[in-house]
C-alpha cells in the first residue's frame, strides 16, 4: 500500500519531562508552532483532540491520542473510516549523550492516498518549523 511521509529531527538539550510537559499543554502550541492556529481537547491517551493549522485556515483535524507513552513517543492518528485514507503523527523523544533526539514524522496512508496525495500540503517546513519551535521553548524554559 503507498505512503507519503514527512519527517522531521532535532536535538533538544533539555530533559525529556520539559519537552514532554510542551508537548502535551495544546493550549500554548501556537507559541511556538507557527504553523498552528490552535489545538482544542485535552492531550491525554485516548483523547481525542482537534487540531487547526495555518495550511488550512478554519479547519479542524481531528485526531485521537492513539499512543501515549510519558517522555518517550505519542501518536496522533485520524483520517476516513474504513482505513480509506490515515495519517498518523508520531513525536518520538530518546536520549542520547548529548540530549534529547526529537523526531516529528507523520504517514499518510490507505486506498484513497492516490486521490488525496496531490491535495496534501507540503510538511517538510512546516515541521522543520515545529522541531526548531520545540527545541527553542524547551532549551528557554531550562
Amino acid at each position: 500500500m503507498p505512503e507519503k511521509e514527512f519527517k522531521a529531527t532535532t536535538t533538544i538539550n533539555a530533559a525529556p519531562e520539559t519537552i514532554w510537559s510542551i508537548l502535551t499543554d495544546g493550549s500554548k502550541y501556537p507559541e511556538w508552532d507557527p504553523y498552528c492556529e490552535r489545538i482544542e481537547g485535552t492531550i491525554a491517551p485516548g483523547q481525542k483532540i482537534k487540531a487547526f493549522t495555518k495550511l488550512a485556515p478554519g479547519r479542524a483535524f481531528p485526531v485521537k491520542v492513539s499512543e501515549f507513552v510519558p517522555n518517550k513517543k505519542m501518536a496522533w492518528t485520524g483520517g476516513m473510516p474504513l482505513g480509506l485514507f490515515k495519517g498518523e503523527r508520531t513525536f518520538s523523544l530518546s536520549e542520547t549523550g548529548g540530549g534529547v533526539q526529537f523526531t516529528l514524522r507523520e504517514v499518510f496512508s490507505g486506498p484513497m492516498l492516490v486521490f488525496i496525495a496531490r491535495s496534501l500540503p507540503d510538511m517538510t517546513e512546516p515541521f522543520q518549523e515545529f522541531v526548531d519551535g520545540l527545541k527553542k521553548r524547551a532549551e528557554a524554559a531550562n
